[in-house]
């Protein structure tokens, strides 16, 4: 599970789909946090869904999953980066913060006004997701289906490979052994983390390989390496991890927003 983004967006799509309930939604997102703090953006947005502004409450989930209700549309998830802000309504404070953040979710029809909702870590219990009013949702003219997806994964595969079989045998750079088993507790720490029964095995597949190619760039990015690379050496590494990194937000988008769009 990439993150509470991630996690909303499919199981807010599987209960519009009437294939889950709302104690299942929010029994999936305990796991980011026991406590979820709700707050608007603007007064504007507090008075159309009865929010709290300034300041927040703490009514949870539930009140993520009546303004979903309430747009009774799709829910889109968005994994921005400074250099990639496909899938956002460019120019608005819910994709500046979503940005800041690397992950937020559209709920409504694409052309027309929608909610953004943005999480930020409040404590290490307690999970705040601020609402926004969306002029206009934005779709992704380069967005890709699951299929592509898979295709993309297949290399990434590989070349994570690569990256993790060039790693030293002692990860120096952090504590705890050597890179395979660091890159094991990277996806034993997921396993809390679950999906509705109603999920393809496709789409598992998908969610499972990003998330095996993400664990190794993750500790790739951590440890040093037994020798001081050249600069062009270090140059074509941090451009492979790019590229890897952007593969695996791309079918972790495709993966969550095939599953809603549907819905």
């Amino acid at each position: 599970m990439s993150s509470p983004s991630a996690t909303l967006t499919v199981w807010a799509a599987s209960l519009l789909a009437g294939d889950a309930a709302p104690d299942d939604v929010i029994d999936a997102l305990a796991a980011w946090a026991p406590m979820h703090l709700i707050g608007a953006a603007d007064a504007e947005t507090a008075v159309r869904h009865d929010l709290e502004w300034p300041g927040v409450t703490a009514s949870g989930v539930s009140t993520l999953l009546r303004i979903a209700r309430s747009e009774a549309a799709e829910v889109r998830l968005v994994l921005p980066t400074a250099g990639d802000v496909r899938g956002l309504p460019t120019g608005t404070e819910f994709a500046r913060a979503a940005i800041a953040t690397g992950e937020g979710i559209q709920i409504g029809a694409v052309g027309k006004p929608g909610v953004g909702l943005v999480p930020s870590k409040e404590g290490p219990d307690v999970l705040r997701w601020t609402v926004f009013s969306i002029p206009t949702v934005a779709g992704s003219a380069e967005s890709i289906g699951l299929r592509e997806a898979e295709y993309e994964l297949r290399q990434a595969v590989r070349d994570a490979a690569e990256v993790l079989g060039g790693l030293p045998a002692v990860a120096t750079g952090m504590p705890g052994g050597d890179a395979r088993t660091l890159v094991a507790e990277a996806l034993q720490a997921q396993a809390g983390y679950r999906w509705p029964s109603t999920l393809s095995p496709r789409h598992l597949q998908v969610i499972d390989t990003a998330d095996n190619v993400a664990a190794i760039l993750t500790v790739a990015a951590s440890v040093s390496t037994n020798q001081a690379p050249s600069v062009s050496t270090a140059q074509r590494r941090d451009d492979l991890l790019r590229r890897l990194w952007d593969v695996v937000r791309t079918a972790r988008v495709a993966s969550a927003n095939s599953v809603s769009i549907r819905a």
